[in-house]
């Protein structure tokens, strides 16, 4: 008797509008047992997808995948309204008929930033590097006094999730700190790396790339069974991952001024051990590989029912951060 075929891999892909926002969700499915679907399909985190985001699936999927999909609300995608572009979006460039963009278009060398634009970037990272060391409040209240933005934005953060307490609203950064928690201020100073900033039309769907990655990293790695604390070196990683194609510098340069464990480190200059693996599986899922997914899920001893479960909670935490460029890092 042959064995029987593990469940499909389900991955998402981000698609973007002609002018590069984040738009649309598209699914794709690979080999194995269609019959182990359903229990994806009735994934509460998956449910909620198609009422977050307009979510499609290929015209071409064989109809028996399809009608469920539709059923929850998501649409067929015809293969002429979709474009893959890999290099700078023109939105003049692109084929008649495009509704969405697909394509890694958004990890090109970003455009040489204005003044304010850097000052801005580069004043986050600032803030990035100084809660990594464990600085004190008061320094990092200084900076954040240096960027309105930013400081409205962290504020507006803390009362819309009623941190404060009731009837209680949030006025000063320390109390703000204090109350969001070093964790917390930590993964929402590094989605703000990635939040929208003029000028970079990449900022969105680098936001949304990013965001995957960190939480499906975490998501993985508490599968397997380890503590929060490897948790959440797990989401640093993938968080970090794409800091160099951000700034359009060498990743170890960006790294350099970082304080991190040694794991994480070397899960991003050389995919060292499991958070390597982990780093490598993620990036495997963003290129449509499912083969060299399916290895490094054996590899890993995670299987492919868990990672689409974990998969599913991650794009909808996505969507959360893209919803307001506030990036809250609440799950």
């Amino acid at each position: 008797m042959n064995p029987p075929r593990p469940a499909p891999l389900v991955f998402f892909r981000v698609l973007a509008d002609q002018g590069g926002v984040p738009a649309g969700l598209l699914i794709d499915i690979g080999p194995g047992d269609a019959g182990a679907l359903p229990a994806l399909f009735g994934n509460e985190d998956f449910a909620a997808l198609s009422g977050e985001f307009a979510c499609y699936y290929r015209d071409s999927l064989d109809p028996d995948l399809a009608a469920p999909l539709a059923q929850a609300g998501w649409k067929a995608m015809a293969a002429a309204a979709l474009a893959r572009v890999d290099g700078p979006l023109v939105k003049a460039e692109l084929p008649p008929g495009t509704v969405l963009v697909d394509g890694n278009w958004c990890t090109t060398p970003p455009a040489k930033p204005t003044g304010a634009q850097a000052a801005s970037r580069a004043l986050a990272m600032q803030l990035v590097q100084l809660v990594a060391a464990d600085g004190h409040t008061h320094e990092i209240e200084a900076l954040l006094r240096k960027d309105p933005t930013l400081s409205y934005q962290l504020l507006r953060l803390v009362n819309s999730l009623g941190m404060g307490g009731a009837g209680r609203r949030v006025t000063s950064f320390s109390q703000a700190i204090l109350i969001l928690g070093r964790q917390q201020l930590r993964r929402w100073l590094n989605l703000m790396l990635f939040a929208a900033r003029d000028g970079d039309m990449r900022s969105g769907m680098l936001l949304a790339r990013v965001s995957v990655r960190a939480r499906l990293m975490e998501q993985l790695v508490r599968i397997r069974g380890l503590d929060k604390s490897n948790q959440e070196q797990g989401f640093m990683t993938g968080m970090f991952s794409l800091l160099g194609v951000l700034f359009g510098t060498p990743l170890p340069d960006v790294l350099a001024p970082l304080s991190m464990s040694e794991p994480v480190h070397d899960a991003l200059l050389s995919y060292a051990g499991e958070l390597g693996q982990t780093l490598h599986l993620c990036e495997a899922a963003e290129r449509g590989d499912f083969d060299g997914a399916a290895a490094l899920l054996q590899s890993l001893q995670v299987s492919p029912d868990d990672f689409n479960a974990a998969n599913a909670m991650a794009t909808l935490w996505m969507l959360s951060a893209l919803s307001s460029s506030k990036g809250s890092p609440n799950a």
